[in-house]
């Protein structure tokens, strides 16, 4: 049983795709014993304390310096000795001193067939604004590795979403999450936590 420590900045619409995997038991080997925001408002904190789960709020608005910040959340990480975090829905470059400690164990779901529409300033609604600006007729989404780039980390999985007639951002943004983000990402932690997909130093 791996334990899963799950950072969010808002609902919380993949964090509860991933308690439903486990209640469903589609995740039958992993445990989500934290539940981290940057937000204190994000509604992802309220899904997590109605099943018990700890969730605390960790903001950079509380701290003077950016590198305080960077120490507290990586305390929060460490405190609860996760053998896999997951990114969903995080809005916060991850310090490069995290992604070093949790060396190849930090995993994100990003809305979009990468390497199209990610990297800075790619994130939310604004990577379906642009993916319908370009006109493509494919998009989806990625579970990809942690790295010290932005949306650099090695491919875990990826399910494409056709796009249709007469979308908006909004309408792609939300089948995006229900045909693709909320399937591949309880997918693939199940995988980890059965040994499928390799987490750690090597």
């Amino acid at each position: 049983m791996i334990r899963v420590c799950v950072c969010v900045s808002g609902g919380g619409t993949n964090l509860e795709a991933i308690f439903k995997a486990i209640e469903e038991k589609k995740i039958t080997d992993a445990q989500i014993v934290r539940v981290i925001s940057n937000n204190p408002g994000a509604f992802a904190l309220e899904r997590a304390k109605k099943r018990n789960v700890e969730a605390i709020c960790v903001s950079p608005k509380d701290y003077a310096e950016r590198a305080d910040f960077n120490k507290a959340l990586l305390d929060a990480l460490k405190e609860c000795k996760p053998d896999l975090i997951v990114l969903a829905g995080f809005l916060v470059n991850v310090p490069v001193e995290i992604i070093r400690e949790f060396k190849n164990r930090i995993i994100n779901i990003h809305p979009s067939l990468i390497p199209s529409f990610c990297g800075k300033g790619f994130y939310g609604i604004k990577v379906h604004e642009e993916a319908l600006k370009k006109g493509v007729k494919v998009s989806g989404a990625t579970v990809h590795f942690v790295d010290e780039g932005i949306d650099t980390g090695r491919i875990i999985d990826q399910k494409a979403v056709y796009v249709k007639e007469g979308d908006d951002a909004k309408s792609l943004q939300e089948r995006i999450m229900e045909e693709a983000e909320w399937v591949i990402l309880p997918k693939t932690i199940q995988r980890i936590a059965q040994g499928e997909v390799k987490i750690g130093e090597n």
